[in-house]
């Protein structure tokens, strides 16, 4: 894994940053403080990886893709 971050930007997006390689590995919260840091008025939504989703394009919405297991899992 490199220590080097590429900035995705989409065309006409204005440079905007459109991507966030940096939070891969991070809490979702701490991801969602990095990614609210660039664009504050994305409209984050978090899912488990292999989710349908639509392809329509909302230039707000960020998807977080979380496949891992916070805490061991308990009964009550």
């Amino acid at each position: 894994m490199s220590s080097t971050a590429a900035v995705t930007t989409a065309p006409g997006s204005g440079g905007a940053k459109t991507s966030w390689p940096e939070v891969v590995g991070l809490s979702i919260e701490e991801a969602k403080k990095v990614i609210l840091k660039d664009k504050p008025d994305a409209d984050i939504i978090v899912l488990p990886v292999g989710s349908r989703v639509t392809d329509d394009f909302l230039p707000n919405r960020v998807r977080i893709f979380v496949d891992t297991v916070a805490e061991t899992p308990r009964v009550g």
